[in-house]
Protein backbone atom coordinates (compact mmCIF):
# COMPACT_ATOMS: atom_id res chain seq x y z
CA UNK A 1 0.00 0.00 0.00
CA UNK A 2 2.90 2.36 0.68
CA UNK A 3 3.97 2.16 -2.97
CA UNK A 4 0.44 3.04 -4.08
CA UNK A 5 0.40 6.02 -1.73
CA UNK A 6 3.76 7.24 -3.03
CA UNK A 7 2.64 6.92 -6.65
CA UNK A 8 -0.65 8.64 -5.88
CA UNK A 9 1.17 11.52 -4.19
CA UNK A 10 3.35 12.02 -7.26
CA UNK A 11 0.33 11.80 -9.54
CA UNK A 12 -1.83 14.40 -7.78
CA UNK A 13 0.80 16.96 -6.83
CA UNK A 14 0.95 18.61 -10.23
CA UNK A 15 -2.84 18.48 -10.59
CA UNK A 16 -3.42 20.41 -7.38
CA UNK A 17 -0.77 22.96 -8.18
CA UNK A 18 -2.89 23.94 -11.20
CA UNK A 19 -5.61 24.99 -8.73
CA UNK A 20 -5.55 28.36 -6.98
CA UNK A 21 -3.75 28.78 -3.65
CA UNK A 22 -6.81 27.88 -1.59
CA UNK A 23 -6.82 24.29 -2.86
CA UNK A 24 -3.24 23.63 -3.93
CA UNK A 25 -1.02 20.77 -2.77
CA UNK A 26 -0.11 22.65 0.41
CA UNK A 27 -3.78 22.32 1.38
CA UNK A 28 -3.46 18.55 0.95
CA UNK A 29 -0.35 18.48 3.14
CA UNK A 30 -2.12 20.38 5.92
CA UNK A 31 -5.24 18.22 5.77
CA UNK A 32 -3.11 15.10 5.92
CA UNK A 33 -1.36 16.43 9.02
CA UNK A 34 -4.74 17.12 10.63
CA UNK A 35 -6.03 13.68 9.66
CA UNK A 36 -3.06 11.86 11.12
CA UNK A 37 -3.38 13.82 14.36
CA UNK A 38 -7.05 12.88 14.65
CA UNK A 39 -6.42 9.27 13.60
CA UNK A 40 -3.83 8.97 16.36
CA UNK A 41 -6.63 9.33 18.90
CA UNK A 42 -8.88 6.67 17.33
CA UNK A 43 -7.99 2.96 17.52
CA UNK A 44 -8.18 0.89 14.34
CA UNK A 45 -8.49 3.83 11.93
CA UNK A 46 -7.05 2.80 8.56
CA UNK A 47 -4.34 5.40 7.93
CA UNK A 48 -3.69 4.12 4.40
CA UNK A 49 -7.29 4.69 3.33
CA UNK A 50 -7.28 8.04 5.12
CA UNK A 51 -4.11 9.10 3.31
CA UNK A 52 -5.41 8.14 -0.12
CA UNK A 53 -8.74 9.86 0.55
CA UNK A 54 -6.99 13.06 1.62
CA UNK A 55 -4.72 12.98 -1.42
CA UNK A 56 -7.70 12.65 -3.75
CA UNK A 57 -10.55 14.44 -1.98
CA UNK A 58 -10.52 17.59 -4.15
CA UNK A 59 -9.72 15.97 -7.50
CA UNK A 60 -13.39 15.92 -8.56
CA UNK A 61 -14.39 19.14 -6.79
CA UNK A 62 -17.01 20.90 -8.98
CA UNK A 63 -15.24 24.22 -8.38
CA UNK A 64 -12.27 22.99 -10.41
CA UNK A 65 -13.91 20.99 -13.17
CA UNK A 66 -12.54 23.43 -15.74
CA UNK A 67 -9.02 22.68 -14.49
CA UNK A 68 -9.10 19.00 -13.60
CA UNK A 69 -10.42 16.35 -15.95
CA UNK A 70 -9.19 13.56 -13.69
CA UNK A 71 -11.21 11.14 -11.60
CA UNK A 72 -10.48 9.38 -8.33
CA UNK A 73 -11.03 5.92 -9.78
CA UNK A 74 -8.84 6.68 -12.79
CA UNK A 75 -5.90 7.80 -10.68
CA UNK A 76 -6.20 4.93 -8.22
CA UNK A 77 -6.36 2.41 -11.06
CA UNK A 78 -3.28 3.91 -12.67
CA UNK A 79 -1.26 3.62 -9.44
CA UNK A 80 -2.24 -0.03 -8.95
CA UNK A 81 -5.04 0.08 -6.35
CA UNK A 82 -7.47 -2.85 -6.35
CA UNK A 83 -11.24 -2.48 -6.74
CA UNK A 84 -11.93 -2.78 -3.01
CA UNK A 85 -9.48 0.00 -2.20
CA UNK A 86 -10.93 2.22 -4.92
CA UNK A 87 -14.48 1.70 -3.63
CA UNK A 88 -13.48 2.34 -0.01
CA UNK A 89 -11.57 5.52 -0.85
CA UNK A 90 -14.44 6.85 -2.95
CA UNK A 91 -16.94 6.21 -0.14
CA UNK A 92 -14.62 8.00 2.27
CA UNK A 93 -14.35 11.02 -0.02
CA UNK A 94 -18.11 11.15 -0.64
CA UNK A 95 -18.80 12.19 2.95
CA UNK A 96 -16.30 15.08 3.02
CA UNK A 97 -17.88 17.97 1.10
CA UNK A 98 -19.97 20.61 2.89
CA UNK A 99 -22.36 21.15 -0.06
CA UNK A 100 -24.06 24.14 1.51
CA UNK A 101 -24.86 22.16 4.65
CA UNK A 102 -26.17 19.20 2.66
CA UNK A 103 -23.31 16.84 3.43
CA UNK A 104 -23.74 13.13 2.90
CA UNK A 105 -23.92 10.64 5.75
CA UNK A 106 -20.61 9.40 7.12
CA UNK A 107 -20.26 5.66 6.58
CA UNK A 108 -16.92 5.01 8.30
CA UNK A 109 -14.56 6.36 10.93
CA UNK A 110 -12.13 7.12 8.10
CA UNK A 111 -14.78 9.34 6.50
CA UNK A 112 -15.30 11.17 9.81
CA UNK A 113 -11.56 11.74 10.18
CA UNK A 114 -11.06 13.07 6.65
CA UNK A 115 -14.12 15.31 6.91
CA UNK A 116 -12.96 16.84 10.19
CA UNK A 117 -9.38 17.21 8.91
CA UNK A 118 -10.52 19.03 5.78
CA UNK A 119 -12.85 21.32 7.73
CA UNK A 120 -10.13 22.25 10.18
CA UNK A 121 -8.18 23.66 7.24
CA UNK A 122 -11.18 25.88 6.46
CA UNK A 123 -11.00 27.40 9.95
CA UNK A 124 -8.62 29.57 11.93
CA UNK A 125 -5.84 31.67 10.40
CA UNK A 126 -5.35 29.35 7.45
CA UNK A 127 -9.09 29.25 6.83
CA UNK A 128 -9.18 33.04 6.68
CA UNK A 129 -6.22 33.11 4.29
CA UNK A 130 -7.77 30.44 2.05
CA UNK A 131 -11.12 32.22 1.94
CA UNK A 132 -9.61 35.45 0.64
CA UNK A 133 -7.25 33.56 -1.69
CA UNK A 134 -10.21 31.77 -3.28
CA UNK A 135 -12.27 34.95 -3.44
CA UNK A 136 -9.40 36.84 -5.03
CA UNK A 137 -8.88 34.11 -7.62
CA UNK A 138 -12.57 34.32 -8.54
CA UNK A 139 -12.71 38.12 -8.52
CA UNK A 140 -15.12 38.28 -5.58
CA UNK A 141 -15.61 41.28 -3.31
CA UNK A 142 -13.94 41.24 0.10
CA UNK A 143 -17.26 42.06 1.71
CA UNK A 144 -20.69 43.36 0.76
CA UNK A 145 -22.62 45.28 3.42
CA UNK A 146 -25.88 44.72 1.54
CA UNK A 147 -25.50 40.97 1.09
CA UNK A 148 -27.87 38.73 3.03
CA UNK A 149 -26.53 35.48 4.46
CA UNK A 150 -28.37 32.53 2.95
CA UNK A 151 -29.70 29.68 5.09
CA UNK A 152 -31.23 26.29 4.29
CA UNK A 153 -29.70 26.20 0.83
CA UNK A 154 -29.71 23.35 -1.62
CA UNK A 155 -26.30 22.28 -2.93
CA UNK A 156 -27.11 23.93 -6.28
CA UNK A 157 -28.05 27.20 -4.57
CA UNK A 158 -24.87 27.11 -2.48
CA UNK A 159 -22.68 26.75 -5.56
CA UNK A 160 -24.59 29.03 -7.92
CA UNK A 161 -24.08 32.43 -6.27
CA UNK A 162 -20.65 34.02 -6.00
CA UNK A 163 -20.96 35.73 -2.63
CA UNK A 164 -18.35 37.99 -1.05
CA UNK A 165 -15.56 36.40 0.97
CA UNK A 166 -16.89 37.66 4.31
CA UNK A 167 -20.36 36.28 3.58
CA UNK A 168 -18.72 32.86 3.13
CA UNK A 169 -17.78 32.91 6.82
CA UNK A 170 -21.45 33.07 7.78
CA UNK A 171 -22.65 30.57 5.17
CA UNK A 172 -20.01 27.96 5.98
CA UNK A 173 -16.93 28.60 8.11
CA UNK A 174 -18.65 29.68 11.33
CA UNK A 175 -20.97 26.66 11.07
CA UNK A 176 -18.19 24.08 11.01
CA UNK A 177 -17.40 23.93 14.73
CA UNK A 178 -20.82 22.47 15.51
CA UNK A 179 -20.53 19.97 12.66
CA UNK A 180 -17.27 18.33 13.72
CA UNK A 181 -17.60 14.61 14.35
CA UNK A 182 -14.53 13.29 16.15
CA UNK A 183 -13.58 14.30 19.68
CA UNK A 184 -10.15 15.49 18.57
CA UNK A 185 -11.66 17.38 15.66
CA UNK A 186 -14.05 19.14 18.02
CA UNK A 187 -11.18 20.05 20.35
CA UNK A 188 -9.03 21.45 17.57
CA UNK A 189 -11.95 23.38 16.07
CA UNK A 190 -12.63 25.38 19.22
CA UNK A 191 -9.54 27.58 19.07
CA UNK A 192 -9.76 28.03 15.30
CA UNK A 193 -13.39 29.09 15.54
CA UNK A 194 -12.57 31.62 18.26
CA UNK A 195 -9.81 33.09 16.11
CA UNK A 196 -12.22 33.59 13.19
CA UNK A 197 -14.73 35.33 15.45
CA UNK A 198 -11.99 37.66 16.73
CA UNK A 199 -10.95 38.44 13.15
CA UNK A 200 -14.50 39.27 12.13
CA UNK A 201 -14.98 41.48 15.17
CA UNK A 202 -11.82 43.40 14.24
CA UNK A 203 -12.99 43.62 10.63
CA UNK A 204 -16.30 45.03 11.83
CA UNK A 205 -14.45 47.69 13.83
CA UNK A 206 -12.44 48.72 10.75
CA UNK A 207 -15.34 48.87 8.30
CA UNK A 208 -19.01 49.77 8.20
CA UNK A 209 -20.00 46.13 8.52
CA UNK A 210 -22.35 45.19 11.35
CA UNK A 211 -21.23 41.60 11.81
CA UNK A 212 -23.06 39.39 14.28
CA UNK A 213 -20.72 36.51 15.08
CA UNK A 214 -22.73 34.99 17.91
Amino acid sequence: MQTIIQKCTMSVKNIYNEFDASHDFDHIVRVLKNAKQIAGTIPHADVSIITLAVLLHDIEDPKYQSVSAHSVSQILSQVGADEQTIETVQKTINSVSFNGGNERDITSIEGAIVRDADRLDAMGAIGIARTFAFGGARGRKLYDADEVTRKDMTEAEYRSKETSSVTHFFEKLLLLKERMVTDEGKRLAEQRHTFMVTFLQQLSDETDLALDTR
